[in-house]
């Protein structure tokens, strides 16, 4: 897969086949338009085209807004369309200026201009341009004097699988990690630089990695204790991963992502480490003494090296 930022040195391409979208999650939902997009260019002999958009536009329309939450980093969203089988990535630059444009602009400037649109695959319920005034009926309007097709997948392809990247992260914020795979299609991942902690996992026994997470905007599960994978350097090891405040050694503590990993003692102090979650296994709770606490972490240990 190809990637551009906004349509410099993109070139002319084989009768493009484009969905546009924020696509974050990559869900199952977002493979259906991406599967109808890939067996459109296959029938036409085109070139499959995804334009998204960075910042994402709630960065830009809501900047005070600071409870931004989003499933992928850049990074990981353009791992997933290329494993889904997208050609050309396009990531068009949003701003205010670019949110004022009229939806005939919109089309005009984006889909023939830059990327020169032989089809537009869209949801039934996609909108486009100045305060989202563009829909289904203007884009067939459009294509009759721009020179493109439009194919619109209906409600009931979409409904029926029943996910929104809204549903997902309700699920996460909730816990429901294993609800949040089954609607995503793969395990949910945080990624994380391992910085130095207050160093009470070692001295309980239970040595664990701090996380400080890379990208702001990425959602971090519900607090509490999670069975994981961790991928370190292409390795894969098992883990036990406590999100939260730590109340039973800490009082007024700001939130850690910390995880104990399982038959591992390098020093990984600086390096990159991504957690794969495979199941909750309880909230975060705080204990009556510190040996009630080791008990259950014993016990989480255990359950986790299950449960992977």
């Amino acid at each position: 897969m190809k990637i551009y930022t906004g349509f410099s040195g993109l070139g002319q391409l084989q009768r493009p086949v484009v969905t546009i979208g924020t696509f974050d999650g990559v869900h199952l939902g977002h493979r259906s338009i991406i599967q109808k997009l890939k067996e459109i260019a296959a029938e036409v002999g085109g070139e499959t085209v995804l334009l998204t958009f960075y910042p994402h536009p709630r960065m830009v329309l809501n900047p005070e807004d600071h409870n931004i939450q989003l499933l992928n980093t850049p990074e990981e969203k353009a791992e997933l369309l290329r494993e889904a089988g997208i050609e050309h990535l396009v990531v068009y630059p949003f701003s205010m200026d670019f949110s004022r444009i009229s939806a005939f602009e919109y089309v005009r400037d984006l889909l023939v201009t830059g990327i020169g649109a032989d089809t537009v695959v869209v949801g039934y319920d996609h909108r486009f341009g100045r305060n989202r005034e563009g829909d289904h009926n203007a884009l067939v309007e459009y294509s009759e004097t721009l020179g493109f097709k439009v194919v619109e997948i209906p409600a009931r392809e979409i409904d029926d699988i029943n996910i929104s990247s809204t549903k997902i992260r309700q699920a996460l914020q909730e816990g429901r990690v294993k609800d949040a795979a089954a609607y995503l299609g793969y395990n949910y991942r945080l990624t994380g630089k391992v910085v130095r902690g207050d160093g009470n996992g070692r001295k309980f026994g239970y040595p664990t990695a701090n996380l400080e997470i890379n990208y702001r905007y990425k959602l971090v599960p519900a607090y509490g204790v999670y069975a994981v994978k961790v991928h370190i350097e292409g390795e894969v090891y098992n883990g036990a991963l406590s999100i939260g405040v730590r109340p039973t050694v800490h009082s007024n503590s700001a939130a850690t992502v910390e995880v104990y990993i399982m038959d591992f003692e390098k020093d990984i102090y600086d390096k990159s480490v991504t957690l794969e979650f495979i199941q909750f296994i309880r909230e975060e709770k705080k204990f009556g003494s510190i040996d009630e606490m080791l008990l259950h972490i014993a016990n989480d240990v255990e359950l986790a090296r299950s449960l992977c």
